[in-house]
């Protein structure tokens, strides 16, 4: 018996639309992209910025989509369509519907996270740890906007155990409307940070902006804090005046309720400790990084608002990798077998916090005999009038990390050129090819590399040309806690 995702009745009567041709009796997937559609989507026919989804209705019924999902006002300029069609008024407010019936019929546990960094390894890492506990649904990559949260609400299915749901912004009242749909039972805020400074006047504005996730925490709700952030009170007021009643906080203060007590890097991995309701947990940490333990914290937190088994998630953790650009390590054998060295992609997306964050990585991470460390960095988008002075300021935890040698990126990065000349050994670049000729001439045995950019500057497409040219030495365990043995 297939197990449909949505029932055709259901689907229907949820997208409130009017179904045309031999139906389906069910569906088993949502789709947006034909690139990724599976056999059994329904395929819905958004229209974006760049695209139109009813271009595609040919190719997603040649990939195997079950129904489309049509907007009435196309009707006319489509001609016979051949698989089964939902015409709808609005294809994009039927999807949010759609996720709302989702939401409605569900049992599940639900925890929203929102932050300027580390919201999308905190929804990953969540997804994994709470996976011990029970079936997991969360978002996919990085879909936490207007049509990606609902997308990811709607694809949540009915014996779901816990949601994660990560919920993005660029600009004022845009959490709002899609946590109202997610209605969580624990709001997450993981750092309020200088990203998006393009858009705001300053970070009280970027933590209002952040606080609209508590609007939607549902009546006996969780808003979870990080207890290290400035911010931290003023999204404790913002939560109280959205009616959310119990506040906890995660981090290493003393205040905290979910508390990281001791992070120290091993080889090739980190090990952490964390006091969660009254019980001690010991995590070996896969991706290292001081400010991966932190947000750990605040996941093994949820995991205990959740009722779900704390050594069970701690175990989990132990197992859990950072995702691409995101603090994955390669260690990788230079062309002709003359050593290796480390790679730390850190290449995802950057804003001042998170570039400090890989700094410290990289000053956590030993080189091996005769290795340096090495910084390659771009420039960070959306800063606006403070982006020379916030790339500037890079210069002072560079120093501070004993960076050895240090390339750069990109217009704005010309201001940490000019910070550390005289200071640092460093080198400037206009073009990434450039960049990579000089460092595939200067990498040798026993470095390590930290790549750190905003997306948009392409570094990692350096990283993958450096993975490619190296190859990469066997993944090592994560260093674990010993199994216990019996005696």
């Amino acid at each position: 018996m297939t197990a449909w995702l949505w029932e055709m009745d259901a689907l229907v009567a949820a997208l409130d639309g009017r179904a045309h041709g031999t139906m389906p009796e069910g569906v088993t997937g949502l789709s947006i992209d034909t690139r990724s559609l599976q056999p059994g989507d329904a395929y819905f026919a958004i229209k974006g910025d760049r695209f139109d989804g009813h271009s595609f209705l040919t190719a997603a019924g040649a990939a195997g989509a079950s129904v489309l999902v049509v907007a009435k006002r196309r009707l006319p300029a489509l001609g016979k369509l051949q698989t089964p069609f939902i015409v709808v008024e609005d294809v994009l407010a039927s999807l949010g519907r759609l996720a709302s019936a989702a939401r409605a019929r569900s049992k599940a546990q639900i925890v929203a996270v929102t932050g300027s960094v580390g919201k999308t390894t905190t929804k990953d890492a969540l997804r994994h740890a709470l996976n011990a506990s029970g079936p997991v649904h969360a978002s996919a990559a990085s879909f936490n906007n207007h049509w990606g949260v609902p997308l990811s609400l709607a694809r949540m299915p009915a014996d779901t155990r816990f949601g994660v749901f990560e919920i993005g912004m660029n600009h004022p009242n845009e959490i709002r409307p899609l946590v109202k749909l997610v209605r969580p039972h624990v709001g997450i805020v993981t750092l309020i940070a200088p990203a998006h400074l393009g858009h705001f006047a300053s970070l009280d504005e970027i933590a209002a902006a952040k606080g609209e996730i508590f609007e939607g925490v549902v009546e006996g709700g969780t808003a979870l804090l990080n207890a290290d952030d400035p911010f931290a009170p003023a999204l404790a007021e913002m939560a109280t005046k959205a009616g959310v009643n119990q506040i906890k906080r995660f981090g290493e203060a003393a205040e905290a309720d979910y508390r990281l007590v001791d992070f120290h890097p091993v080889q090739d991995g980190a090990r952490m400790r964390a006091a969660i309701a009254g019980e001690v947990v010991d995590v070996g940490m896969a991706s290292p990084g001081r400010h991966l333990a932190q947000n750990l914290t605040a996941v093994l937190g949820c995991a205990s608002l959740f009722g779900a088994s704390i050594p069970a998630t701690a175990a989990a953790l132990s197992s859990w990798r950072a995702g691409k650009g995101r603090g994955e390590r390669h260690r990788l054998t230079l062309p002709g077998g003359g050593g290796h060295f480390d790679l730390l992609d850190e290449s995802y997306n950057a804003n001042p916090a998170s570039m400090r964050a890989a700094i410290s990585l990289l000053a956590a991470t030993l080189p091996g005999e005769g290795g340096r460390r090495i910084a390659i960095l771009g420039d960070m988008f959306e800063l606006g009038d403070e982006s020379r002075d916030l790339h500037a300021a890079i210069a002072e935890p560079l120093i501070a990390a004993q960076v050895d040698r240090v390339f750069m990126l990109g217009e704005a990065m010309k201001a940490l050129d000019d910070a550390l000349d005289g200071r640092l050994a460093c080198e400037w670049h206009e073009s990434a090819g450039e960049l990579e000729a000089s460092l595939l001439g200067q990498v040798r045995a026993g470095d390590v590399l930290m790549v750190k950019a905003s997306n948009g500057m392409g570094l990692s497409k350096i990283v993958e040309r450096l993975v490619a040219a190296a190859r990469p030495e066997p993944a090592l365990p994560a260093p674990g806690l010993e199994p216990k043995r019996e005696a």
